[in-house]
Formats: C-alpha cells, structure tokens, sequence
C-alpha cells in the first residue's frame, strides 16, 4: 500500500481501514438514511428521488431531485470532529485507507488525500451523463437549475445528467471494490464508524476483514448485522468516541 521509497515506516505499521458511513456526517448536518431520524423513514417516497429506474423514466422524479439537490445544505457542510480525528490518524504516521459509502467530500476536505479514500457510492459533488458519461461540476448543474432549467441535460449531447453517486439499483465501479476489497483483506484493525452494516456489497467489507484477521471495531449507535463478529462495538457519540479510539490506536500501533 505504500511506496517502494523512503523510511518504510508506512510498510511496517499496521494498515487501518476506517470504512465510514452517513452516521460519521450528522454532527456536519447531513441527515442520515436508515437510523430512527433518517430520511428513508420520515419519507419513503423520497428514496425515489435517488433511485435510477425510477429517475431514468420520470421526468417529474428527475426535476424533484434536482430541487432536492438545489434546496440541500450538504454541498455547504464541513467536516466534523470525526472526520478530522481520520485525517489525524493519516498525519500521525499510521497508513489509513478510507472506504466512504459517503458522497459528500467531507473526508478530503478533513486533509485525507484523495488517493486514500475510496468513495464506494461516488461523490454528489460532480455530476455525469447517463448517455456519453462526460463528467462536470454539481456546482455548475446547480447554477443551471437556479437559472430556470428544471431538468438540465447535458451540454455535450443532450442527455440525461445525474449526480455521479450510485443510485439505488445501479452497482457500484466493479474497480472501486476490488481496491477496497483488497484494502479490506490487507488491513490489520477496520474501523466500521456510522454505518448500518446493512448496505451491500460495502457492508461485506466489514466481514471480509474480520474473515481475513483484522481487528473489527464498530461505532454506530444502533446494532448492526455484524456486531457479532466485532472485537469491540462502540454506542457512544461519533464525534466524542471516534477521536479517542483512533488515538488509541495510534498509540497503540494496532
């Protein structure tokens, strides 16, 4: 995982996965999915909205999602003490690959490289065509659909755009999880911080380290499939638990 040059020091500590999900990005004001408050919750009919079938064949679904986009406050958040206790860890000397089912940039802009961090559903921060799959900024899609067109399409050949996240019923870049699937098989300690467990393929990455030797530690606030096979599950909050863990683990060396 480390380059062939230098001290080593990268190569000899032991490699920490942190495999993190929307629980990790509340305390930054991002709503999370599946817990008692989540969105999917409080209005099933808006999973439709982030549903390719559904936004694919429905115009109206295509101009509600895109207002949804408009109208939400995630582009705006910043990270929180949980994303910067990660980039901590990376600082400190400990080699750390992140494996996000998050789409909302916040580890980078904590100061984790890019190249560390594995977005496993993509990032809402770019969008792409369903057609020829040119890529552009949300930011500028945003600025159309502020200026009056509902549903933009794209500026190269007129097709359909959409964020460049996985949506519910597209699967996630083959090439993407084979990385983290290898980081998962080559970490010594996973970190499984705010997520259910429960969305698959990424929730098996968490059972693929254990099967595979890793020290599997769990923070989420509600139980989830894999607790079982934890060596340590945490109930406390994110942002005051995730900071003392990991420093543990630095001080540790495992």
């Amino acid at each position: 995982m480390s380059s062939g040059n230098g001290s080593g020091t990268e190569r000899k500590r032991p490699l920490v996965a942190v495999l993190s999900g929307a629980g990790i990005s509340t305390d930054s004001g991002i709503p999370d999915y599946r817990g008692p408050g989540g969105l999917w919750r409080r209005d099933p009919e808006a999973q439709k909205l982030v549903t390719y079938e559904y936004y694919m064949a429905d115009p109206e679904i295509r101009r509600r999602s895109w207002r949804m986009r408009r109208d939400s406050t995630a582009l705006r958040a910043r990270p929180n003490d949980g994303h910067r206790a990660v980039a901590e860890l990376e600082r400190s000397g400990v080699p750390v690959r992140v494996l996000t089912q998050n789409v909302d940039g916040l580890h980078q802009m904590a100061g984790m490289p890019d190249r560390k961090v594995l977005e496993l559903h993509g990032t809402a921060r770019a969008v792409r065509c369903t057609r020829c799959h040119a890529r552009s900024s949300m930011e500028e899609a945003l600025e159309r659909v502020a200026a009056g067109e509902e549903d933009p399409p794209c500026r190269t050949c007129g097709g359909i755009l959409k964020s460049a996240t996985v949506m519910f019923g597209e699967r996630l870049d083959p090439e993407v999880l084979a990385q983290a699937t290898a980081i998962a098989k080559a970490c010594q300690v996973m970190v499984a911080v705010g997520t259910s467990l429960q969305v698959q393929p990424a929730a098996s990455l968490a059972g693929t380290a254990a099967q595979h030797g890793a020290r599997l530690v769990i923070v989420n606030a509600e139980p989830t499939p894999y607790d079982e096979h934890a060596d340590e599950v945490v109930r406390e909050p994110i942002g005051t638990a995730l900071p003392g863990l990991l420093g543990r683990i630095a001080a540790e060396g495992v």
